[in-house]
């Protein structure tokens, strides 16, 4: 594939958050603030740090991506979209009627997708279970996943943490978008998470915490990472809920809830101006 530079990886970033707003707003729903807080890690793997080939979406050896959050589906289509996988056009139709865009994704309709997911909590049991397989095929690759914050209430992920400690699963790289919001309003308020780093630790990953809009951090952490040959690693990103478009960021309001005309515009309007 071709080298991209940060600077190009952060471009590509903001074009996925103009689809993502695209998108949702021709669906009349959606989940958009997720979806732009985790803009520029998809970016970042999808364009530069993972192995993959859209022409053979099957490759064997390729590196595999499991989006736990499955909700925030449109920034990954997006990303599969500009990637070759599927007509870019086709990112309007999502949530239609007869649409392979569904609002999770599915394994088997949308060419790149590993995993069904949406049932939150589950992603990270898949990705071991995906990097286990790895392991004892001898195969290089490595299993992504990104997990929401508010997700992390769920048990199973806990569980999943045990194992991957357990399996010593080195090709394993974990993502959390810490944007510190979910449907119900802040997180810490819902039930804690802090200190997820120290979390992490006590669980036995390798862990970074860092800025999750800063592409120079998330390629340096992943390159840590895959530098560490024993055990599992996790990357804490800090984010911004519904960053790029200022009136969605820090609101939880739009979790799940697309813009309507007048927002629409000045979202776009917004997006297209970070593009020049």
């Amino acid at each position: 594939m071709k080298e991209y530079t940060p600077e190009q990886i952060k471009r590509k970033a903001d074009e996925l958050r103009l689809h993502v707003i695209e998108m949702t707003t021709a669906a009349g729903s959606g989940h958009p603030g997720g979806s732009l807080s985790s803009a520029d890690l998809i970016a970042s793997l999808y364009f530069s740090v993972m192995k993959h080939d859209p022409k053979n979406p099957q490759w064997e050896d390729r590196d595999r991506f499991v989006l736990s959050k499955g909700h925030v589906a449109p920034v990954l289509y997006a990303a599969l979209a500009e990637s070759g996988y599927f007509p870019v056009k086709d990112l309007v139709t999502l949530r239609k009627m007869g649409s392979k865009l569904q609002g999770h994704p599915v394994r088997g309709k949308v060419p790149g997708v590993e995993m069904s997911t949406g049932s939150l909590g589950q992603g990270l049991s898949m990705a071991c279970g995906i990097a286990l397989a790895g392991k004892m095929d001898k195969k290089d690759y490595y299993t992504y996943c990104l997990l929401g914050d508010g997700e992390l209430q769920s048990g199973q992920n806990w569980e999943a943490a045990m194992f991957a400690v357990q399996y010593d699963l080195t090709h394993l790289i974990a993502f959390v978008d810490r944007n510190r919001l979910q449907i119900e309003g802040d997180t810490e308020k819902v039930m804690g998470l802090d200190s997820l780093t120290e979390k992490f630790l006590a669980f036995g990953w390798n862990v970074y915490e860092i800025d999750g809009h800063n592409i120079d951090h998330i390629l340096g952490a992943v390159k840590v990472a895959k530098a560490n040959k024993e055990g599992p690693s996790i990357i804490v990103m800090n984010t911004v809920k519904g960053k790029g478009v200022s009136f969605m960021e820090n609101n939880a309001g739009f979790h799940g809830r697309a813009c309507k005309p007048d927002e629409y515009e000045k979202a776009v309007k917004e997006l297209k101006e970070a593009l020049q």
